[in-house]
């Protein structure tokens, strides 16, 4: 194993990858919080659902990679504002199915082009083949199978 006295916490990957995408998000976030009042766990449920179309809480939460308990808050103030529709399955009454509204699919739309748009604003601080590698190396670790 190499020697790594010399390293740096500053120049730690995951270090780094947050704070890249903190500082891409914030600007996007001033967006759906200013439009709709969400907040960046209504944006990701809203997000999964407008991509995938009805869903549960649970399959939410493990394409998002987040912890139910956040996913089930985002939902109740979703549902209370009308952006999402809770509908019981029929053979299991503890499973809800979850949709878009009319107002959520709007919203969704709507933001759906702004993120659009920002995405390009963003690939315009690269290059071309810079922003190909960059996309290319983060699916790569988000595959990546967390052996250390």
């Amino acid at each position: 194993m190499p020697d790594r006295s010399d390293f740096d916490p500053r120049q730690f990957l995951p270090y780094l990858l947050n704070q890249a995408a903190e500082a891409c998000s914030l600007e996007f976030q001033q967006v759906y919080k200013d439009r709709y009042g969400m907040l960046r766990t209504e944006w990701r449920v809203l997000f999964h659902l407008g991509i995938h179309g009805r869903m549960t809480a649970s399959a939410i939460a493990q394409a998002a990679t987040m912890h139910k308990t956040k996913i089930s808050r985002a939902v109740q103030r979703l549902s209370d504002r009308h952006f999402i529709d809770r509908l019981p399955d029929e053979s299991d009454r503890r499973i809800e199915h979850l949709e878009l509204t009319s107002r959520g699919r709007a919203a969704y739309q709507e933001l759906r082009g702004v993120a659009a748009r920002y995405d390009d604003s963003l690939a315009e601080r690269l290059s071309a083949e810079e922003n190909r590698m960059l996309r290319r190396v983060l699916l790569k670790l988000m595959r990546s199978d967390g052996s250390a």
